[in-house]
């Protein structure tokens, strides 16, 4: 992998992490057209980081506030009983149970299938089908549900079912916004509030899984083939955290105006691409690794 190469990752990482059309697909898609194989894992897990970060600066003041007020009502501010410590009381407090609840499907499905997450759900073909699946689904329940409930109504059994929706991403395919987002707007949640849901839960899961997997495939940087030098994966890094920064921006913006249509009709139509791609011959249904 050159310079250029991994930039044009970065920005690729950057323009799908946040949006409902997989970053995971594009990532294994454009690396297989552009590389001939896998980017790797070390490459790949260090500029999912960069993305993170924007994703924690852009709502640092709602994460302080979070952890503020949950750390406070589990010392009791509000009270001594087990359903203020909860945040009965406070919601804030009660968000950051919430997301905790909501981590947890994808943790625990995470250590229990992370074999067959890294071999058999990667095959191409199964990509296809839940693009198309998903893009289906996003777009009937984005048209047919109304629109409702805020980030505020969220009680312990709405912020499961996010839960199983951002698990789901464990397929490449689903994608974690995409997952979450379609099992908000089939709960009555506004377009802007499943979105903001879908931010907040990521922060644990995915910024947590890419520090390990960051540290993991560092250990093994040196035997990896595809890594193109600390230099370009830095500014990758860099470019991946600055355009996610303004993706995040201009997402919020767009759909406190437009439905989702427009995304589940580009994951339709990326599902027929890679479909015709893998009849053809061009991409193989299954990675290469250099």
């Amino acid at each position: 992998m050159n310079f250029f190469q991994a930039i044009v990752l970065g920005l690729v990482q950057a323009l799908t992490e946040y949006l409902p059309v997989s970053s995971s697909a594009h990532i294994r898609i454009i690396g297989d057209l552009m590389l001939g194989s896998d980017p790797g894992a070390a490459f790949t897990a260090i500029i999912q980081l960069g993305t993170e970060l924007a994703v924690l600066l852009y709502f640092r003041k709602d994460i302080i506030r979070i952890l503020t007020h949950w750390f406070g009502c589990l010392g009791g501010k509000d009270g001594k009983t087990w359903q203020e410590r909860m945040g009965s009381k406070d919601r804030d407090a009660a968000l950051g149970w919430y997301i905790i609840v909501g981590t947890l499907p994808i943790v625990i499905a995470g250590l229990l299938f992370q074999n067959a997450i890294e071999t058999s759900l990667r095959n191409l073909w199964i990509t296809v089908i839940v693009l198309l699946v998903f893009g289906v689904l996003l777009w009937y329940v984005d048209a047919r549900s109304r629109q409702i409930k805020t980030i505020q109504e969220m009680d312990v059994r709405d912020a499961a079912l996010f839960g199983v929706g951002q698990m789901l991403a464990l397929i490449p395919g689903v994608s974690r916004s995409g997952g979450t987002i379609t099992f908000g707007r089939a709960m009555g949640y506004t377009r802007e509030s499943a979105v903001r849901v879908s931010f907040l839960m990521a922060i644990p899961a995915v910024f947590g899984a890419g520090i390990l997997e960051a540290i993991k495939a560092l250990k093994d940087v040196n035997a990896d083939a595809m890594f193109p030098g600390w230099g370009a994966t830095i500014a990758a890094t860099v470019v991946s955290f600055v355009v996610g920064y303004v993706v995040i921006i201009g997402f919020l913006k767009f759909v406190s105006t437009f439905s989702y249509k427009a995304f589940a009709v580009y994951r339709i139509g990326l599902a027929v691409v890679v479909a015709l791609l893998l009849i053809t011959g061009v991409l193989p249904a299954t990675a290469a690794v250099a």
